[in-house]
């Protein structure tokens, strides 16, 4: 078994219910961040804000079986891909899954961007702060804080 974070994000219609949808579906499910609201990194003018957790998984699953999961979980809610960093009304991003590598052209992990990302960190930071702090910059919590508000629980 071993570790793997998924985050899931929100910007469109029942925001939690629709975070709520997909962790319920998630197998392997071990553990779930508070939830964070913050405005939209990129993407087109005029998005509302996301809501941002991160779940936790003790699996055996690789991260190409967990691309194919979270497909699914954001087939389900609905999502339809228009335009890169657009609304949303579900994202699901593989962070880590243990010590895997992956970098093939539809799938990056640990994820390309976490380092960037308070929203990804933060609520990351919640369930595994070594992970958190091994995949952030130095300094991060104090330079990723702004725009950030901690919601809690799902």
């Amino acid at each position: 078994m071993r570790r793997a974070f998924l985050g899931l994000g929100s910007n469109l219609g029942d925001r939690r219910r629709f975070l709520a949808q997909a962790v319920a579906s998630l197998p392997d499910l071990y553990a779930v961040s508070p939830v964070y609201e913050t405005e939209p990194v990129g993407g087109p003018p005029g998005q509302g804000p996301y809501l941002n957790l991160v779940a936790e998984l003790r699996t055996e699953r690789g991260a190409r079986d967990l691309l194919g999961v979270a497909r699914r979980l954001e087939a389900a809610a609905g999502r339809v891909r228009t335009e890169r960093w657009g609304p949303r009304t579900l994202d699901v991003d593989i962070l880590a899954v243990g010590d895997e590598v992956v970098d093939e052209p539809d799938l990056s992990v640990p994820h390309p961007r976490l380092a960037e990302r308070g929203f990804v960190l933060f609520p990351l930071a919640d369930l595994a702060p070594e992970v958190a702090d091994a995949l952030g910059p130095p300094g991060w919590r104090e330079a990723l804080a702004g725009g950030l508000r901690r919601l809690g629980p799902l």
